[in-house]
């Protein structure tokens, strides 16, 4: 949900520029600054950006530089400044206080400055709110351009967990035999061939084996990550959505782990939760 968004629009002897960037957020955090002159718009600004940009931590900044012949200078009160200074002078006097920075103090006390307040029109809304929506659509398009990226990047890692379970699936008819056998061989060698009863011995392992059957898992892994590709090529926003289904693809790889009783399948399960964690990473960017 990262994104940057700018524009600007040069009117007579005046420049309006808006500049919108985001970062990560669950929900819409919208920090609005914009000048005091356009204060009222702001509910106006906030629905727009509420329906536009759904969630992200945003900042947007609206700015006018006025040219110097446009610009108001500050306005000393003179008499004011005159009638504090006297009975500051006078106080000081009558204390034998030292006055060097007695008209800096005058400078600082109430109304002896005044600032104009920046008059604007309707013109100079209607141009704010041009430049506003164009900065708004280059932020979307930010936002478009970086989610092209991360969507080759997801489908890389999908790619990249179902090669892993590829491989799996290539050492999964070999594990079952191979279970049996260590077993069979551990109770030989520890109680004797002729002492095992195996009619016993076959149904503990038919419960022992079933126990690690992966074929479940399997099933609903393959099924999980082409849900995640197919909802990645959705138009809609579905960043919580992918959350939810990367979250039942760490259930099913967490699963197989603990069932594999196998070194190399435990190793690539391990490759599995480290594509696993960068598509996690990776949907915190995705809205």
């Amino acid at each position: 949900m990262t994104g940057f968004g700018l524009a600007s629009t040069d009117h007579e002897n005046s420049k309006f520029s808006v500049e919108i960037k985001s970062l990560n957020s669950k929900f819409l955090e919208l920090n609005l600054k914009l000048p005091k002159a356009f204060s009222e718009k702001e509910l106006l600004l906030r629905n727009i950006c509420s329906k536009d940009i759904e969630r992200g931590k945003v900042n947007v900044s609206i700015n006018i530089e006025r040219g110097e012949e446009s610009l108001k200078g500050a306005t000393i009160n003179a008499a004011l400044l005159s009638k504090y200074y006297r009975e500051l002078e006078a106080i000081n006097v009558n204390l034998g206080a030292n006055s060097n920075n007695l008209l800096q103090a005058v400078l600082n006390l109430p109304e002896v400055i005044s600032y104009a307040e920046e008059v604007v029109n309707e013109g100079d809304w209607d141009i704010v709110h041009s430049t506003f929506m164009a900065a708004l659509q280059n932020f979307n398009q930010f936002r478009v351009t970086e989610g092209e990226v991360l969507k080759t990047d997801l489908e890389l890692r999908i790619k990249n967990i179902l090669d892993l379970f590829s491989q799996i699936e290539v050492l999964e008819p070999s594990r079952i035999p191979q279970i049996r056998a260590r077993l069979n061989q551990f109770l030989e060698d520890n109680v004797g061939k002729v002492n095992i009863d195996q009619n016993r011995l076959e149904q503990e392992l038919i419960y022992y084996i079933d126990k690690l059957d992966i074929t479940e898992e399997k099933i609903r892994l393959r099924s999980h990550c082409e849900y995640f590709t197919q909802t990645l090529k959705s138009k809609d926003a579905n960043g919580k959505k992918l959350g939810f289904i990367s979250q039942e693809i760490g259930r099913e790889i967490n699963t197989m782990g603990a069932k594999a009783n196998d070194a190399q399948i435990q190793q690539l399960v391990v490759g599995m939760k480290e594509e696993l964690e960068k598509i996690k990473e990776q949907l915190l960017n995705v809205l």
